[in-house]
């Protein structure tokens, strides 16, 4: 990379920041900008930057990214969190997921037979995982109960991680039936479990200390939360460095660490968010540089239909089965079912397709995976606020209160965006940013 291409670089991500709270007001996200500013910025006129980033560095990149986001969202997830609402998220982690990834892999085999039954799990487990980042403006809605934003949270939080096995070994399996280098399903699954011990290894022993530390004043604030990071990335880069997957040993120690250094550690996991979100920045540029271009290229009904179904039938219907029979109301569950926004972890495991098993292997799974994301963005990031405001109306008839609400006088909208510019994790706490949730309005039906 020239020193002028880290110029502009540098300058886009200075003006998101800048801009950042402005533009999502019309519902202008990150992924959308940074997607397509790395399209227009390497193809056609505005073609300004002359780095053509090597499959390496973007594999590099989006590896280390992934790393942190699997990292950073486990470590968010207690315990308690989870024994709250223990049987919805069995219901959509240990059913709904894998009907999704099930249904993904049979509508690609269906849309395409020659692509195989690894290429297909591919496809089908990469477009499994959600993230809840996409729709930022209904997780920081105070309107929308707290324990519905919650429950969509700590989905999107679990989903990537639950989902990566299933995109190991489908690489795995691809690589040896492509005539790739690789080791096979068997050592993939190896791998898995290799990286499970040194993912509790790492996230308990980093835990313990850290929790240790900062209860005798030994941790120097200005550096407690690198240590965090340093935690992250040591139990990613062990396990690769001890053949076992890396993904899961940071999503695995994510878990530990957060379980095991309590509220103490809480406070330190900001960092490694913020760290993340600045380099998925980064990823989101070279993901609309090198693979929306190419995507578009091979565009045909085949891939939009599964663009359209895998975000509405393939996520929407395990989710309307599995919920069925709960308390919860046909529009909380509609919302929820809806709420699968495809995001980072796909781009991830799209650019790891393209790197491990190369051209053309993975040309026709890399353009599914492509569409289906650039598809997903624009259609989750524009309805986020809309169908929020709309579900809130919805809980506001039912408990009997005014349609348009205003909280102490500050009009609704304001309020969202206020919100939305302190960042998801208000979404998680139980108390809903201080905004207790009605007893009628918890997604219930009345």
């Amino acid at each position: 990379m020239s020193v002028s291409d880290l110029a502009i670089v540098a300058a886009l991500v200075f003006g998101w920041g800048a801009l950042s709270a402005r533009l999502e007001r019309f519902d202008v996200t990150a992924p959308i900008t940074f997607v397509v500013a790395g399209l227009l910025l390497t193809h056609g006129p505005l073609a300004f930057l002359s780095v053509a980033p090597s499959k390496e560095l973007i594999k590099e990149l989006a590896e280390f990214t992934l790393a942190l986001v699997l990292f950073s969202d486990a470590s968010r997830v207690g315990l308690h969190e989870l024994r709250v609402d223990a049987g919805l998220y069995l219901r959509l982690l240990g059913v709904a997921l894998p009907l999704t990834i099930g249904l993904g892999t049979l509508l690609a085999l269906a849309l395409d037979r020659s692509a195989g039954i690894w290429l297909a799990l591919l496809v089908g487990a990469a477009l499994a995982p959600t993230d809840a980042a996409l729709g930022a403006g209904m997780l920081a809605n105070p309107v929308v109960p707290a324990r519905i934003r919650r429950l969509i949270n700590v989905e999107s939080g679990l989903n990537d991680g639950i989902a990566t096995p299933f995109v190991s070994v489908a690489l795995a399996g691809a690589a040896t039936e492509g005539a790739v280098a690789g080791r096979g399903p068997a050592a993939a699954v190896a791998e898995l479990a290799l990286g499970i011990v040194v993912g509790v290894a790492a996230g308990v022993a980093g835990g313990l200390l850290a929790n240790a530390a900062r209860k005798r004043g030994w941790v120097a604030e200005g550096f407690a939360g690198p240590a965090v990071l340093g935690l992250a990335v040591c139990a990613y880069a062990s396990a690769v460095a001890l053949h076992g997957n890396g993904f899961i040993a940071a999503f695995v120690g994510g878990l530990a660490f957060g379980s095991t250094a309590g509220r103490r550690g809480e406070p330190l996991i900001p960092f490694v968010e913020e760290t993340g979100a600045l380099v998925s920045l980064l990823v989101w540029l070279a993901f609309g540089a090198v693979a929306v271009a190419p995507a578009v290229e091979v565009l045909n009904w085949q891939i939009v239909l599964y663009a359209v179904l895998s975000l509405t039938v393939i996520r929407m219907a395990p989710i309307a089965v599995v919920l069925a029979g709960t308390r919860l109301d046909r529009a909380t569950i509609a919302l929820v079912a809806w709420f699968g926004p495809r995001g980072l972890a796909s781009v991830v495991f799209c650019l790891l397709a393209l790197e491990e098993l190369g051209s053309p292997t993975a040309d026709h799974a890399a353009a599914v995976i492509t569409i289906t994301v650039v598809l997903s963005v624009i259609a989750h990031g524009a309805t986020a606020d809309p169908l929020a405001n709309r579900y809130a109306r919805h809980l506001a008839r039912q408990a009997g209160r005014p349609a348009e609400a205003e909280i102490s006088g500050i009009p609704e909208r304001r309020l969202i965006r206020r919100s939305a510019s302190r960042g998801l994790n208000q979404a998680d706490s139980p108390e809903g940013e201080g905004i207790p949730d009605a007893p009628e309005s918890d997604g219930h039906v009345t």
